[in-house]
């Protein structure tokens, strides 16, 4: 075989194998990336992460099939000493550079915060907590700092009524300030013009009417009733009689369990003890709801002034504009209790 043949046939070798190489380079690169389970993968990525932490990240959760291109790629696409934090949804297949490029632009994906049923801003932190990268010590401090608490307009023991019940999307790697300047948005987009025209109606500020409506929501889980109840409580305030509302004094005694409330409890040295104290206490005493907040700001217009849970222990009450049909309604819920073994 003549001498040229023979480079023509290494040539023809070297570039079959060069072509077999840089197709294997391609695939890895832009095709079809590793199957996951639930079709995706969440990664964290840490603030102040380093990129060897990102390709063990990776790796422990297989997202990358080939590390050492991934490191060559990244190197490329100048992400080694560019690692942006964040929560990122990985969906199953996504190619190599496809991931480069989602990581490098720092794209990440929102996650839902929910809080509800909220009693004290602590809870509220640990419920926060759960969804970003923030722990619950540093967030209540943020809660309560006394120069953010003044700068939103509450107090401390207003803050919690910053803080609107609902769903919310938020970035996992939010800040505590900058999660509390998004809840000072809400607040600010819940009370519309309306509803701060319906509380000057009433003659209350804004935390004022989230201090009632958090006494009626732990007063009741009838939302239907809820009107009616807000409208005792504001013929109360309005003729300068105690609220005696039994769930301030539960608050006051840092107890939510208590199913009756015997004379000793109303002797409790507290300014949420409305018993002995008239008017509103210093605060809300959970988290209202927006249906409970609206409940007092439309509150039912009539002349009652005692309620009590009725004797079916059903969750309603019954209504009584006299003390002495009230002491009526309190004897059959007593005996009721009495009844089923309820002593406390």
């Amino acid at each position: 075989m003549k001498r040229w043949k023979v480079i023509l046939l290494v040539l023809l070798l070297l570039g079959l194998i060069a072509g077999g190489l840089g197709y294997r380079t391609w695939r890895t690169i832009f095709g079809r990336g590793p199957e996951l389970p639930n079709d995706e993968r969440v990664l964290l990525i840490p603030s102040g992460a380093t990129f060897d932490q990102v390709v063990d990240s990776l790796a422990v959760a297989g997202m990358v099939k080939d590390e050492a291109t991934f490191r060559w790629l990244a190197k490329r696409k100048n992400y080694v000493s560019k690692v942006k934090p964040g929560r990122y949804r990985i969906t199953e297949g996504t190619s190599l550079n496809a991931l480069l490029n989602r990581l490098r632009s720092g794209e990440q994906d929102p996650v839902r915060v929910t809080f509800t049923n909220i009693r004290t801003l602590p809870q509220l932190a640990g419920q926060v907590a759960k969804y970003l990268e923030v722990d619950s010590a540093t967030m209540i401090i943020a809660m309560r700092d006394p120069v953010t608490v003044e700068r939103l307009g509450f107090k401390q023991e207003t803050m919690i009524g910053l803080f609107i019940p609902n769903t919310y999307d938020v970035w996992w790697t939010e800040s505590p300030s900058a999660f509390l300047e998004r809840m000072a948005r809400e607040y600010r987009r819940f009370w519309t013009e309306e509803r701060k025209a319906l509380a000057k109606a009433l003659g209350m500020s804004q935390s004022e009417v989230s201090t009632l409506a958090s006494i009626v929501q732990a007063e009741t889980a009838k939302r239907d009733e809820a009107p009616t109840i807000a409208g005792v409580y504001l013929n109360r305030l309005r003729i300068g009689m105690p609220l005696q509302a039994d769930p301030t004094l539960k608050f006051a005694l840092g107890l939510d369990s208590l199913s009756r409330i015997l004379t000793t409890d109303m002797r409790v040295d507290s300014p949420y003890n409305t018993y002995t104290h008239a008017g509103l206490p210093p605060g809300p005493i959970n988290m209202p709801e927006p249906g409970f907040i609206d409940a007092v700001l439309k509150a039912q217009k009539h002349d009652y002034i005692y309620f009590c849970a009725r004797e079916t222990l059903d969750g309603y009450s019954n209504f009584a504009k006299s003390y002495e049909q009230h002491l009526v309604n309190a004897r059959r819920y007593q005996k009721a209790l009495n009844d089923r073994g309820i002593y406390r």
